[in-house]
Protein backbone atom coordinates (compact mmCIF):
# COMPACT_ATOMS: atom_id res chain seq x y z
CA UNK A 1 0.00 0.00 0.00
CA UNK A 2 1.31 3.26 -0.74
CA UNK A 3 0.82 7.17 -0.47
CA UNK A 4 1.57 10.15 -1.78
CA UNK A 5 3.97 12.23 0.05
CA UNK A 6 4.83 16.04 0.24
CA UNK A 7 8.38 15.19 -1.54
CA UNK A 8 6.39 14.11 -4.54
CA UNK A 9 7.50 10.31 -4.29
CA UNK A 10 5.25 7.66 -3.37
CA UNK A 11 5.78 6.08 -0.07
CA UNK A 12 5.43 2.67 1.14
CA UNK A 13 5.54 2.08 4.45
CA UNK A 14 6.50 -1.79 4.31
CA UNK A 15 9.39 -0.73 3.27
CA UNK A 16 10.49 1.22 6.26
CA UNK A 17 13.50 -0.61 8.46
CA UNK A 18 14.27 -2.48 4.96
CA UNK A 19 17.83 -2.91 3.89
CA UNK A 20 18.90 -2.21 0.53
CA UNK A 21 22.02 -2.43 -1.82
CA UNK A 22 21.94 0.40 -4.68
CA UNK A 23 24.49 -1.08 -7.06
CA UNK A 24 25.65 2.27 -9.72
CA UNK A 25 24.23 4.06 -6.78
CA UNK A 26 26.63 7.43 -6.47
CA UNK A 27 25.16 9.60 -9.29
CA UNK A 28 21.64 9.91 -11.59
CA UNK A 29 19.28 6.73 -11.67
CA UNK A 30 20.82 5.35 -8.75
CA UNK A 31 21.61 8.24 -6.38
CA UNK A 32 17.53 8.97 -6.90
CA UNK A 33 17.11 5.21 -5.98
CA UNK A 34 18.72 5.40 -2.88
CA UNK A 35 17.31 8.78 -1.69
CA UNK A 36 14.21 7.03 -2.71
CA UNK A 37 14.00 4.25 -0.53
CA UNK A 38 15.76 6.05 2.39
CA UNK A 39 12.96 8.28 2.26
CA UNK A 40 10.56 5.72 2.32
CA UNK A 41 12.69 4.56 5.17
CA UNK A 42 14.77 1.61 4.10
CA UNK A 43 18.39 1.26 5.46
CA UNK A 44 20.53 1.84 2.02
CA UNK A 45 23.94 0.86 1.40
CA UNK A 46 25.16 2.82 -1.67
CA UNK A 47 28.05 1.68 -3.81
CA UNK A 48 29.85 2.26 -6.24
CA UNK A 49 33.42 2.94 -7.59
CA UNK A 50 34.02 6.62 -6.60
CA UNK A 51 34.73 6.20 -2.85
CA UNK A 52 33.63 10.35 -2.94
CA UNK A 53 30.34 10.47 -4.83
CA UNK A 54 29.63 7.73 -2.62
CA UNK A 55 30.01 9.52 0.37
CA UNK A 56 28.30 12.35 -0.55
CA UNK A 57 25.03 10.02 -1.23
CA UNK A 58 25.08 9.21 1.95
CA UNK A 59 26.11 12.53 3.94
CA UNK A 60 22.70 13.81 1.98
CA UNK A 61 20.95 11.13 2.89
CA UNK A 62 21.74 10.99 6.84
CA UNK A 63 21.36 15.04 6.56
CA UNK A 64 17.76 14.08 5.35
CA UNK A 65 16.94 12.09 8.49
CA UNK A 66 17.59 8.74 6.58
CA UNK A 67 19.80 5.78 7.27
CA UNK A 68 22.41 4.75 4.31
CA UNK A 69 26.34 3.35 4.89
CA UNK A 70 29.07 3.18 2.16
CA UNK A 71 29.84 -0.07 0.11
CA UNK A 72 32.41 1.51 -2.05
CA UNK A 73 33.42 -1.91 -4.57
CA UNK A 74 33.94 -2.81 -8.38
CA UNK A 75 30.89 -5.12 -9.18
CA UNK A 76 32.66 -6.60 -12.21
CA UNK A 77 35.17 -8.01 -9.58
CA UNK A 78 33.33 -11.17 -7.97
CA UNK A 79 36.02 -11.01 -4.68
CA UNK A 80 35.11 -7.11 -4.41
CA UNK A 81 31.45 -7.80 -4.94
CA UNK A 82 31.86 -10.39 -1.88
CA UNK A 83 33.97 -7.84 0.20
CA UNK A 84 30.71 -5.30 -0.30
CA UNK A 85 28.14 -8.26 0.89
CA UNK A 86 29.85 -8.80 3.80
CA UNK A 87 30.55 -4.90 4.68
CA UNK A 88 26.90 -4.65 4.44
CA UNK A 89 25.59 -7.68 6.29
CA UNK A 90 27.89 -6.24 8.99
CA UNK A 91 26.72 -2.96 9.11
CA UNK A 92 23.13 -3.29 8.50
CA UNK A 93 22.19 -7.35 8.07
CA UNK A 94 21.24 -9.16 5.08
CA UNK A 95 19.94 -7.80 1.95
CA UNK A 96 16.28 -7.95 1.13
CA UNK A 97 16.17 -5.10 -1.49
CA UNK A 98 19.17 -4.95 -4.17
CA UNK A 99 19.06 -2.58 -7.04
CA UNK A 100 21.87 -4.12 -9.86
CA UNK A 101 22.15 -0.64 -11.15
CA UNK A 102 25.73 -0.37 -12.25
CA UNK A 103 27.06 -0.03 -15.45
CA UNK A 104 25.93 2.47 -18.60
CA UNK A 105 28.51 2.37 -21.03
CA UNK A 106 26.17 2.57 -24.35
CA UNK A 107 28.32 5.69 -25.85
CA UNK A 108 27.52 5.17 -30.17
CA UNK A 109 29.88 3.70 -31.88
CA UNK A 110 30.16 0.67 -35.23
CA UNK A 111 30.28 -2.49 -34.18
CA UNK A 112 33.07 -2.92 -36.66
CA UNK A 113 35.47 -0.32 -34.78
CA UNK A 114 34.52 -1.89 -31.29
CA UNK A 115 37.00 -4.10 -30.98
CA UNK A 116 37.14 -7.37 -29.11
CA UNK A 117 38.82 -5.37 -25.58
CA UNK A 118 35.80 -2.89 -25.49
CA UNK A 119 33.30 -5.74 -26.42
CA UNK A 120 34.47 -7.73 -23.24
CA UNK A 121 34.79 -4.48 -20.87
CA UNK A 122 31.44 -3.54 -22.03
CA UNK A 123 29.37 -6.85 -21.32
CA UNK A 124 31.52 -6.68 -17.98
CA UNK A 125 30.52 -3.89 -16.90
CA UNK A 126 26.69 -3.96 -18.14
CA UNK A 127 25.67 -7.85 -17.75
CA UNK A 128 28.73 -9.68 -15.79
CA UNK A 129 28.10 -7.20 -13.24
CA UNK A 130 24.65 -8.15 -12.45
CA UNK A 131 24.76 -11.61 -12.68
CA UNK A 132 27.80 -11.33 -10.01
CA UNK A 133 25.65 -8.67 -7.56
CA UNK A 134 22.72 -11.29 -7.95
CA UNK A 135 24.14 -14.34 -7.17
CA UNK A 136 26.41 -12.93 -4.17
CA UNK A 137 23.09 -11.79 -2.40
CA UNK A 138 20.27 -14.17 -3.52
CA UNK A 139 21.40 -17.43 -0.97
CA UNK A 140 20.83 -14.79 1.84
CA UNK A 141 17.49 -13.48 0.50
CA UNK A 142 16.84 -17.42 -0.14
CA UNK A 143 17.63 -18.01 3.51
CA UNK A 144 14.99 -15.15 4.88
CA UNK A 145 12.36 -16.67 2.40
CA UNK A 146 11.87 -13.51 0.33
CA UNK A 147 13.55 -9.90 -1.31
CA UNK A 148 13.14 -8.26 -4.74
CA UNK A 149 15.84 -7.63 -6.91
CA UNK A 150 15.76 -5.00 -9.08
CA UNK A 151 18.03 -5.03 -12.53
CA UNK A 152 18.10 -2.44 -15.37
CA UNK A 153 18.15 -2.76 -19.16
CA UNK A 154 17.71 -0.09 -21.18
CA UNK A 155 15.30 1.00 -24.32
CA UNK A 156 18.71 -0.46 -26.40
CA UNK A 157 18.07 -3.69 -25.19
CA UNK A 158 14.80 -3.78 -25.95
CA UNK A 159 14.90 -2.61 -30.01
CA UNK A 160 17.75 -1.16 -32.05
CA UNK A 161 19.09 2.30 -31.59
CA UNK A 162 21.90 4.22 -31.33
CA UNK A 163 23.81 2.25 -29.12
CA UNK A 164 26.78 0.38 -29.66
CA UNK A 165 26.01 -3.56 -30.46
CA UNK A 166 27.64 -4.88 -27.12
CA UNK A 167 25.77 -2.35 -24.83
CA UNK A 168 22.19 -3.34 -26.45
CA UNK A 169 23.90 -7.31 -26.42
CA UNK A 170 24.60 -6.99 -22.46
CA UNK A 171 21.33 -5.05 -21.90
CA UNK A 172 19.39 -7.81 -23.84
CA UNK A 173 21.09 -10.31 -21.54
CA UNK A 174 20.04 -8.75 -18.62
CA UNK A 175 16.20 -9.05 -19.36
CA UNK A 176 16.82 -12.66 -20.09
CA UNK A 177 18.74 -13.11 -17.24
CA UNK A 178 15.66 -11.50 -14.92
CA UNK A 179 13.28 -13.66 -16.92
CA UNK A 180 15.23 -16.82 -15.73
CA UNK A 181 16.15 -15.74 -12.32
CA UNK A 182 12.60 -15.06 -11.68
CA UNK A 183 11.41 -18.09 -12.83
CA UNK A 184 13.89 -20.14 -10.88
CA UNK A 185 14.11 -18.12 -7.66
CA UNK A 186 10.17 -17.16 -7.26
CA UNK A 187 9.61 -20.56 -5.03
CA UNK A 188 11.91 -19.00 -2.49
CA UNK A 189 9.72 -15.90 -2.07
CA UNK A 190 11.84 -13.56 -4.53
CA UNK A 191 10.66 -11.73 -6.96
CA UNK A 192 13.25 -10.45 -9.84
CA UNK A 193 12.20 -7.77 -11.92
CA UNK A 194 13.58 -5.15 -14.54
CA UNK A 195 13.50 -1.37 -15.32
CA UNK A 196 14.28 -0.13 -18.68
CA UNK A 197 14.53 3.37 -18.98
CA UNK A 198 15.05 5.62 -22.19
CA UNK A 199 16.72 8.79 -22.32
CA UNK A 200 16.99 10.04 -18.42
CA UNK A 201 18.48 13.23 -18.06
CA UNK A 202 21.85 13.32 -16.70
CA UNK A 203 24.98 15.26 -16.38
CA UNK A 204 26.58 13.92 -19.05
CA UNK A 205 23.84 14.75 -21.74
CA UNK A 206 23.74 18.54 -19.76
CA UNK A 207 27.36 18.72 -20.80
CA UNK A 208 27.32 17.88 -24.02
CA UNK A 209 23.59 18.93 -25.38
CA UNK A 210 22.55 22.48 -25.97
CA UNK A 211 19.11 23.31 -24.07
CA UNK A 212 17.71 23.45 -28.07
CA UNK A 213 19.15 19.07 -28.48
CA UNK A 214 17.51 18.57 -25.42
CA UNK A 215 14.28 20.04 -26.59
CA UNK A 216 14.64 18.36 -29.78
CA UNK A 217 15.26 15.04 -28.27
CA UNK A 218 12.10 15.49 -25.32
CA UNK A 219 9.82 16.03 -28.65
CA UNK A 220 10.29 12.90 -29.83
CA UNK A 221 8.88 11.19 -27.14
CA UNK A 222 4.87 10.80 -27.02
CA UNK A 223 4.62 12.33 -23.30
CA UNK A 224 6.88 14.73 -25.04
CA UNK A 225 10.05 14.85 -22.21
CA UNK A 226 12.97 13.28 -21.14
CA UNK A 227 12.95 11.02 -18.09
CA UNK A 228 14.07 12.21 -15.23
CA UNK A 229 16.07 9.86 -12.46
CA UNK A 230 13.12 10.03 -9.78
CA UNK A 231 10.63 8.66 -12.45
CA UNK A 232 12.84 5.66 -12.49
CA UNK A 233 13.04 5.52 -8.59
CA UNK A 234 9.39 6.07 -8.30
CA UNK A 235 8.97 2.46 -10.05
CA UNK A 236 11.59 1.11 -8.32
CA UNK A 237 9.76 1.78 -4.99
CA UNK A 238 6.70 -0.30 -6.38
CA UNK A 239 8.66 -2.86 -7.25
CA UNK A 240 10.47 -3.14 -4.20
CA UNK A 241 7.19 -2.69 -2.06
CA UNK A 242 4.87 -5.32 -1.39
CA UNK A 243 2.64 -3.59 -4.27
CA UNK A 244 3.73 -5.57 -6.66
CA UNK A 245 3.96 -8.88 -4.26
CA UNK A 246 2.08 -10.51 -7.16
CA UNK A 247 4.72 -9.24 -10.18
CA UNK A 248 8.17 -11.14 -11.16
CA UNK A 249 9.88 -11.38 -14.28
CA UNK A 250 8.17 -8.10 -15.54
CA UNK A 251 10.39 -5.75 -17.80
CA UNK A 252 9.10 -2.05 -17.46
CA UNK A 253 9.70 0.40 -19.89
CA UNK A 254 10.16 3.21 -18.64
CA UNK A 255 10.77 4.94 -21.82
CA UNK A 256 7.63 8.20 -22.42
CA UNK A 257 5.87 5.92 -24.73
CA UNK A 258 9.61 4.99 -26.86
CA UNK A 259 8.48 1.97 -26.67
CA UNK A 260 5.51 0.01 -26.68
CA UNK A 261 5.01 -3.56 -26.62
Amino acid sequence: MFSEAGDGLSHHPDLAGKVALVTGGSRGIGMATCRALAANGARVAVNGRDRAAVDTVVAKIVADGGTAVPAPGDVTDEAAVHSVRESVERALGPVEILAAFAGGQGAPAPTTELGSDRWRAVLESDLTSVYLTVTAFLPAMIELGGGSIITMSSTAGRHPGGANAAYAVAKAGVVMLTKHLANEVGRHGVRVNCVAPSAVLNERMQRFMSPPQLDGLAATFPLGRLGQPDDIAQAVLYLASSASSWVTGVILDLTGGRVIV
